[in-house]
């Protein structure tokens, strides 16, 4: 089997197309057309189904694509560890942060200290709102996240790192006192909130304590990026809730006078860290999970 046609396969698969892929792959759309029947007629199997709008995947095409990125990430590692023998760890590691948690403060300090301790590591960051990492995990698209939830769930492996308390995010425009005591959510029924979308793992516990408190939670706006909610917290616009992580660069971001309080009752979630359960993490990965271990320790403290 031609190791060419499996990234192929992964390409065609990614881009939604078989000419996008070609031109990716600076390659014919004839030729790549022959090498994706070429992988159908080896596997005696429709992999994809080819439409107008694009390409699909039959679950035979998302088998082989899941079995396809473990390969070309082994050839990888192995051109890596052959190159870097007896010298120091060396390859690519993707991970992925959830947005919306301490896990996304933690960004910059994991690409910093992953940098100082192995050089030859190149990490691949990912803070996306639109992907759900758990698929990646199992598409092996990434090796290691941290992201919200304790599972089960069938084909990952979760560790619980840590319970983040969530905390009310104000400009003090709207009466909201400064104190280390929380505040009640039934008194927040007033207050206009800026929040992620619903499908939002932070906006769904918020929903959650609302309707469990009885009490009415006004939505005026959803806001995907950090650094737009902090100026727009700032200038009084909406109030926010946010693992307390989130809520004090919001705090230390925000240009105004802003209140940030714990909630009673708590509002809280796991934060986890999550490997597929079918592929081992190579020693780059490995190395790269016990940083992410030590930066997420911190957030304890």
């Amino acid at each position: 089997m031609d190791i060419r046609r499996f990234k192929s396969f992964v390409v065609i698969v990614d881009t939604g197309s078989i000419t996008r892929a070609a031109d990716i792959l600076h390659i014919a759309q004839p030729a790549l057309s022959q090498q994706l029947a070429a992988l159908e007629e080896h596997f005696g199997t429709k992999l994809l189904i080819r439409s107008q709008q694009g390409v699909v995947m039959t679950d035979a095409g998302a088998e082989l694509y899941r079995h396809a990125q473990i390969i070309l990430r082994q050839m990888e590692q192995a051109h890596a560890d052959v190159v870097a023998a007896g010298k120091h760890l060396a390859g690519r590691v993707s991970v992925g942060l959830t947005p919306f948690s301490g896990a996304a403060t933690l960004s910059f300090e994991l690409l910093a200290e992953t940098r100082r301790r192995h050089p030859g590591i190149m990490l691949h960051l990912t803070e996306s709102v639109g992907q759900t990492y758990s698929q990646m995990l199992m598409n092996n698209r990434l090796e290691i996240a941290l992201i919200h939830g304790a599972g089960p769930m069938k084909g990952l492996r979760f560790s619980p790192l840590l319970r983040e308390d969530f905390y009310l995010v104000a400009h003090e425009k709207f009466g909201i006192e400064a104190s280390d005591a929380p505040i009640a959510i039934s008194v927040l029924e007033s207050l206009p909130f800026l929040l992620p979308p619903p499908y939002n793992f932070v906006r769904r516990a918020v929903e959650t304590a609302f309707s469990r408190s009885r009490t009415n939670l006004t939505v005026i706006g959803e806001v995907e990026v950090i650094r737009t909610l902090a100026r727009a917290v700032g200038t009084g616009l909406g109030a926010t809730i946010m693992p307390k992580a989130v809520a004090d660069r919001i705090v230390s971001e925000g240009t105004g006078p802003i209140v940030s309080r714990s909630i009673s009752p708590k509002i809280e979630e796991t934060l986890s860290l999550c490997v597929s359960e079918h592929a081992s993490l190579s020693d780059p990965a490995a190395a790269v999970q016990d940083i992410l271990r030590e930066l997420t320790e911190r957030l304890k403290q």
